[in-house]
C-alpha cells in the first residue's frame, strides 16, 4: 500500500477551471494555453494585491463549481482500497467547507485532506510519509522529489513545462498516471518479497 499525496487543483480539478472566470472576470480572449506561467498576475497585467482581491472573492464559487479532470475519478476510485489517498493542498483554511462538500458532490474517496495555506508542502510530505506526489505546480514537483527523493508525478500544463529532474514523471492524464503508478507499486512491492 504507497501512501500518495495529491494535490486538488490543476490535479484532480481540471487545469482549466479557472479559465473561465479569468475571461469573464480581466480578458475574454485569455485561453489555457496563454497560461504559461503559474503566477497569472503577468497575464493579467494586475498586482498581487489585485490577484488576491479577486481570488478571495471568487476562489469559493470556483472551486465549488470546478469540474474534475478527466478519468481522475476512476482512477482514484481504483486506488481507494489498494493506496492511501491523502489530499494535500494549497488552499487556505477557510475553503474547508466548499473542499469536503465538492468531494462528497462528486463521490472522491479520500484517507485525509490537508488544506495548509501555502504552496510549501513539505512539511506534510514528511509528515504524511508520502511515496509518490501528484502536483501540478513546477517547482513544487522538483522540490518535493528532490528533498524525500520520491517519485512526483507532474500533470503536464503549458504553465510547467521547465526542465525536470530524474524523479518528476510527466503524465498527460490520470490514466498515464495510474499505469506509471500501478507499475511503481508492482515493482516496489516484489522487491520487499
Amino acid at each position: 500500500m504507497l501512501r500518495l499525496g495529491i494535490d486538488i487543483d490543476g490535479t484532480v480539478t481540471s487545469p482549466e477551471t479557472f479559465v473561465p472566470y479569468l475571461q469573464k472576470s480581466f480578458n475574454e480572449s485569455i485561453t489555457f494555453e496563454d497560461m504559461k506561467e503559474y503566477d497569472l498576475t503577468k497575464l493579467l497585467n494586475i498586482t498581487e494585491a489585485e490577484f488576491w482581491k479577486w481570488m478571495d472573492e471568487k476562489e469559493p464559487l470556483i472551486y465549488k463549481e470546478a469540474p474534475m479532470a478527466l478519468d481522475a475519478k476512476i482512477v482514484l476510485d481504483e486506488w481507494k482500497n489498494k493506496h492511501k489517498l491523502l489530499f494535500i493542498s494549497a488552499r487556505r483554511s477557510h475553503l474547508e467547507e466548499v473542499t469536503y462538500e465538492w468531494f462528497k458532490r462528486n463521490g472522491l474517496t479520500y484517507h485525509q485532506i490537508d488544506l495548509i495555506g501555502t504552496h510549501d508542502k513539505l512539511q506534510a510530505v514528511k509528515k504524511n510519509k508520502i511515496d509518490v506526489f501528484f502536483e501540478d505546480k513546477h517547482d513544487n514537483a522538483c522540490t518535493i522529489s528532490e528533498v524525500f527523493n520520491i517519485p512526483v508525478i507532474l500533470f503536464n500544463t503549458p504553465y510547467n513545462q521547465e526542465p525536470v529532474p530524474k524523479n518528476v514523471i510527466r503524465a498527460d492524464n490520470w490514466l498515464e498516471a495510474r499505469d506509471w503508478v500501478n507499475s511503481y507499486a508492482e515493482n516496489r512491492y516484489s522487491l520487499t518479497k
